[in-house]
């Protein structure tokens, strides 16, 4: 595909000041374009070239480096100047404004990245890559967007993709010469060979979950009575006070979020008002937020007192979580008690027990809510994925497990098989919504 449209331009640097910004070109016929900012009629491509940058009026906006790229080899696959000038948000301005006047439009949001997915210069896992990388909030996370932007992901894909594109092509043969016994198009090879792509599909699935967790975290809800350690906690995991902690019942009337990182994992931990009966109008309805909570959480911490332990109220509490939901007991205050950190498994129920305000048993913590929220992989092993992705590869797995289940109609597996094989192409793009696009590139920086 070559898609080329008018001529963009934006800043492709972080805002603020710097030493070094840089405006980034992209499109067709850029000989104006430079010769009018630059005077200069042509650039060696992929050489930098140092220059003075020119107003119309001739006068001198900036000095700098200019590089150019012939399409299609250079990021959008089309024409593409990069002009390095100093870092002010002024002058930067001034030279884009610059740009618009000899024929450029301001670029919009992720503009620059979606010319690179429909020029075909990468596809849409190792577009989206590039925002998480930006954005990316820890070593290991940064390395799986790598990781993704390298083609590690969608080489996965693409192998099963082969694999199913093989399995429908056997499939269709069988229906249509059934009279013909030939036997690689047998049921039992058949059999065989959706039983392969059905095994690589389940631990591509098991990938893509763990890329999602390096990505997006996990959500944890502290919920238990006041004056347990809730605020406590909080501030102990994230090693700063970030909550109010006092012997006052009920001073945190809201929910209290704070975003940490366990070896390379984000976690938002939520810390909640405390669940009792109150009067009180505000508590009522920070209690209330606490629930509401819930229902995003991927595990709730129940917070008790070693002191007194699991009371009715605690249980009352329990008894209002989510169907399902995942719960990690953990008895504070071991210090008033006597009693050393560690963690105890008894009836499919996990309790830690630590001091928070003495900051024992907390890497005990930190490992089990890691095991918990289902990591399991070491960083090198791993790519970064998305939600998005996660979801294409649930339809897959339910098409391919309903193929399996069904092995002895051929009509329904070659159905589920085509329905698989359209879900798992939606994560690179080779099948995808033009408004699926816009909303994924408009998440992106502008000058992206």
């Amino acid at each position: 595909m070559n898609y080329t449209a008018d001529n963009i331009v934006a800043i492709a640097s972080s805002s603020g000041y710097a030493g070094v910004g840089v405006v980034r070109v992209s499109g067709a016929n850029l000989s104006q374009i430079i010769k009018g900012i630059s005077g200069r009629d042509n650039l060696k491509p992929r050489y930098a070239h140092y220059s003075d940058l020119f107003a119309a009026d001739g006068s001198v906006l900036d000095s700098g480096l200019l590089l150019y790229f012939v399409a299609p080899n250079s990021f959008t696959g089309e024409e593409v100047l990069e002009i390095q000038g100093h870092g002010s948000p002024i002058v930067l301005n001034m030279i884009v404004k610059r740009c618009v006047e000899l024929g450029c439009r301001l670029a919009e949001a992720g503009e620059f990245s979606k010319r690179a997915y429909l020029n075909g210069k990468l596809d849409l896992v190792q577009a989206e890559s590039i925002a998480d990388l930006i954005h990316a909030e820890s070593e290991a996370s940064a390395k799986g967007a790598i990781k993704s932007l390298k083609g590690d992901f969608s080489k996965h894909i693409n192998q099963i993709n082969e694999e199913l594109i093989n399995l429908r092509m056997f499939v269709e043969a069988t229906l249509d010469f059934p009279e013909e016994d030939i036997e690689f198009i047998a049921d039992a090879k058949i059999r065989d060979k959706l039983t392969i792509v059905r095994n690589s599909i389940h631990k591509l699935f098991q990938g893509t979950k763990q890329g999602v967790l390096l990505n997006n975290g996990a959500n944890i809800v502290i919920v238990g009575q006041p004056n347990v350690g809730k605020s406590s906690l909080l501030n102990a995991l994230a090693n700063e006070d970030v909550a109010i902690v006092t012997e006052i019942a009920g001073t945190t009337r809201d929910i209290v979020s704070q975003k940490i990182i366990i070896d390379g994992i984000p976690f938002n931990i939520i810390d909640t008002a405390g669940i009792r009966d109150t009067d009180d109008v505000v508590e009522k309805i920070g209690i209330e937020r606490a629930y509401n909570a819930l229902e995003n959480a991927d595990l709730c911490i129940i917070l008790v007192d070693n002191q007194t332990g699991i009371s009715d109220r605690e249980i009352d509490i329990i008894k209002r979580l989510p169907n399902g939901m995942s719960k990690l007991y953990i008895h504070n205050k071991i210090d008033l008690t006597g009693i050393d950190a560690h963690i105890k498994e008894q009836d499919n129920e996990t309790h830690v027990y630590l001091s928070a305000q003495q900051k024992l048993g907390l890497d005990n913590l930190r490992q089990k809510l890691l095991s918990m929220i289902g990591w399991n992989h070491n960083e090198s092993d791993v790519f970064l994925a998305r939600t998005r992705h996660l979801d294409a590869m649930k339809i897959t797995v339910e098409h391919i497990d309903y193929a399996f289940n069904n092995w002895d109609s051929l009509e329904i597996i070659a159905e589920e098989l085509r329905y698989a094989h359209n879900s798992l192409a939606t994560i690179t793009g080779e099948f995808t919504a033009d408004d699926l696009l816009g909303e994924i590139f408009s998440r992106f920086c502008i000058g992206k």
